[in-house]
């Protein structure tokens, strides 16, 4: 079994981004660092907020979606750390609201974050995808994505954030497989 030493987290910089859809990754790794008396700093030699849990680094790239990549990807090859134990905290439309799902390995799903980690890295990363749900019409998926959670959708996707924060917290005490075996379950969402 790897060794998590790499928790990062995709979302978009900036006050307007706040909140959105596309930042459930930011919101999951925040929630993680309240619970544990994390606080993040900007690094500028890393273009990120950092943050220690323990012995792992919580990184949240200050990069565009499409280019997180590039800081993953040197943060990982500076401190020598192997895909196979970093961990991307990201959203994903393909689920629904709330659901999150646990996967060791894979394609970028159409994702242009986990597109830039995988030309950085390769496949082998493990991710956490938080389900955002589809928006009805694909033309209006980047609307839906760069908007803000419904107030009726909000006890969701606050669930969705906790349950995400622990699944982290099991990947690190037990590994992926046993995450993925607690965590995966449509009927816990």
């Amino acid at each position: 079994m790897a060794d998590l030493r790499l928790v990062a987290a995709l979302g978009n910089p900036g006050i307007e981004y706040s909140g959105t859809r596309h930042n459930v990754g930011f919101m999951v790794v925040d929630y993680l660092a309240r619970k544990n008396g994390v606080t993040f700093s900007k690094s500028a030699a890393w273009n990120s907020e950092l943050g220690k849990w323990g012995d792992i680094p919580l990184l949240k790239p200050l990069t565009y979606m499409n280019r997180t990549g590039e800081v993953i990807g040197r943060f990982a090859h500076y401190f020598k750390i192997p895909a196979e134990e970093i961990l991307v905290v990201v959203d994903d439309a393909a689920l629904p609201l709330g659901r999150i799902r646990l996967r060791p390995s894979g394609s970028d799903g159409g994702h242009n974050g986990l597109k830039s980690i995988i030309v950085n890295l390769g496949e082998s990363f493990l991710r956490l995808r938080v389900g955002i749900d589809a928006s009805s019409e694909a033309e209006q998926l980047r609307d839906h994505v760069l908007g803000k959670f419904e107030r009726s959708e909000q006890p969701t996707i606050e669930r969705a954030i906790e349950r995400a924060a622990e699944a982290i917290e099991h990947v690190a005490r037990s590994g992926i497989d046993s995450a993925m075996n607690n965590y995966n379950r449509a009927d816990q969402d």
